[in-house]
């Protein structure tokens, strides 16, 4: 049934792609011979409204496995939504004028697709590692690998690292003062960190973030992207990124025992719950009488 609605959703967004593509054709044309005294501001606008909905589905059509950004890491529940039901971010992010120009082309040539379920919401509570995974831990074999053609990662950087709020905070202000480029710290994360939790950082660089890939101009990554499980003030735990140089993290204590630290690593990877959607759905409370935090003033 899966696999049926799967390829549905691609015949649907080729359908919507062609139908997309054939309008806009007509509406260019069209503008081109407008009367002089007649504006193009309205064609342009429907070209680009076709044009924002539908740049997306030519990608749709052609079914391709998913891969992850980190070897061993499995799919997020979003992630496996998308995959069961290829058009689940187009038709979710629509408003109604696009949903009803969807169906209309939709109904004419597939009357029995259906809509996908609303793409999950990423929990709040803290993930449950699968089997593999416990197992994984518990004979103590280290999650992060390298990608193909690749060197594995100094030994010194296969660790998770148990630290505190300051040495945190402390972290990313040191990846903001140098520009690495991952992390965003400051005043905000300072007040939203609980500030006698316990949180846990490891070196886990994405395929593409490697240690000596290429970095623009600037010759290769000399960084360890690190993942950071975080522990909010209101004791929910979140995941985050942060560059930081190998020989700062290097300096900070080993304080774990191994099969601990192989597990939290799992779990780290699995916290779908990031600081940018704790921060999205805390915005609302935020001030001073319930973080500590005074919101800057929106400018105008």
């Amino acid at each position: 049934m899966r696999h049926r609605e799967a390829e549905q959703d691609r015949e649907v967004a080729a359908l919507l792609s062609a139908q997309a593509f054939i309008e806009i054709r007509y509406l260019a044309y069209g503008a081109r011979h407008l009367p002089e005294d007649q504006s193009p501001d309205k064609t342009l606008e429907r070209i680009r409204f076709l044009a924002d909905l539908c740049h997306n589905l030519p990608g749709i059509t052609r079914p391709r496995r998913w891969s992850p950004s980190r070897r061993g890491a499995t799919a997020s529940t979003r992630e496996q939504a998308l995959t069961q039901r290829p058009m689940s971010w187009t038709w979710n992010t629509a408003g109604p004028q696009a949903r009803a120009w969807m169906l209309g082309h939709i109904t004419a040539h597939h009357p029995r697709w259906t809509p996908p379920p609303p793409i999950p919401q990423r929990p709040s509570t803290p993930p449950a590692l699968t089997l593999r995974q416990e197992a994984s831990a518990l004979l103590g074999r280290w999650p992060v690998q390298a990608p193909p053609g690749e060197q594995p990662l100094p030994e010194a950087a296969r660790a998770l690292k148990a630290v505190d709020t300051a040495t945190v905070c402390a972290l990313y202000e040191e990846a903001g003062r140098l520009r690495l480029g991952l992390g965003k710290g400051g005043p905000w994360l300072h007040h939203h960190l609980h500030p006698d939790a316990v949180h846990h950082i490891v070196p886990d660089p994405a395929d593409y973030y490697w240690p000596g890939r290429p970095e623009g101009s600037e010759g290769t990554i000399r960084w360890w992207q690190c993942t950071v499980l975080l522990r909010m003030y209101d004791g929910e735990q979140v995941s985050s990124m942060i560059a930081v140089m190998p020989e700062t993290f290097t300096a900070l204590p080993q304080n774990l025992p191994r099969r601990r630290q192989a597990r939290l690593v799992h779990l780290a990877r699995a916290t779908e719950r990031d600081t940018y959607l704790w921060g999205r759905d805390h915005k609302t409370t935020c001030g001073p009488q319930t973080c500590g935090y005074a919101p800057e003033p929106a400018e105008g």
